[in-house]
């Protein structure tokens, strides 16, 4: 895959990037820059990105000192955070609690991702939310349906990475939106984790209803059309109601 930036609406850029599972299978994987409010600007997520699309990034921003943070929203997506604190070393950094463990002698932000959720700053642009039940960091790493969302409310769209992704997408055939296959695995073993995984299925459809894509690590931007459905949000609902039979399954055994 060829890296590129798509320009998805006013001040959001998604940034496609290649990743080959075992060096074979192109995946593909993403990282976005959005323009803040204040008209400065922050990466959401981490690539190795090339030196051309670093020109065009320098072009949009006005010089990467314009980039103020990096903010990274998948504990299990760390290959290119190396590359990141290079390419933007006058960015704050921001890393998931695995991050900063895999990686302790870079320089992050005391104030975690997870923190980010709960937190206020950036929260007049990005709204962040991380999926109530499920495992963040599962002691199994091939278990990767836990990921932090972000919201960008003013270009109305959704960055995600493995929480949510595509199936059945054919030449010619739009895919389906769908929760990650580990949801299954990912839920905590405890009574209620499917129930408030559920809960916050339903309150994020209803505070992102106006979203007019959804950036997909592995699958790319996804607009309703693409989806084949009447709007980013019923294709959300219907990937969270697709879900429903191993939220039951985990209800069966605990409750």
């Amino acid at each position: 895959m060829q890296p590129k930036i798509i320009h998805c609406a006013d001040g959001f850029w998604n940034i496609r990037g290649s990743f080959k599972l075992g060096g074979i299978l192109e995946l593909g994987t993403h990282c976005s820059l959005v323009r803040l409010g204040d008209g400065r600007f922050v990466m959401l997520d981490s690539y190795t990105i090339p030196r051309e699309l670093l020109a065009e990034l320098d072009e949009i921003t006005g010089g990467r000192d314009n980039v103020v943070a990096v903010i990274n929203l998948h504990p299990f997506h760390t290959l290119h955070s190396e590359a990141m604190h290079r390419d933007f070393p006058n960015a704050r950094h921001f890393g998931t609690s695995r991050h900063i463990r895999k990686y302790p002698d870079l320089g992050w932000e005391k104030t975690t991702t997870e923190d980010l959720v709960t937190g206020t700053e950036f929260a007049e642009d990005l709204d962040f939310s991380l999926p109530a039940g499920v495992e963040l960091v599962p002691a199994n790493e091939n278990i990767h349906c836990g990921s932090i969302l972000a919201y960008h409310q003013a270009s109305k769209t959704i960055h995600v990475d493995d929480t949510f992704n595509l199936r059945g997408a054919k030449k010619g055939k739009p895919g389906k939106l769908s929760v990650h296959l580990t949801l299954g695995a990912a839920l905590e073993d405890r009574p209620g984790a499917a129930s408030d995984f559920r809960d916050w299925g339903a309150s994020i459809t209803e505070r992102w209803s106006g979203a007019q894509r959804i950036c997909v690590a592995h699958a790319g931007v996804m607009t309703a059309e693409k989806l084949g459905e009447p709007s980013v949000n019923v294709a959300m609902k219907a990937a969270l109601q697709a879900a429903e039979k191993k939220l039951r399954k985990h209800e069966a055994k605990h409750g």
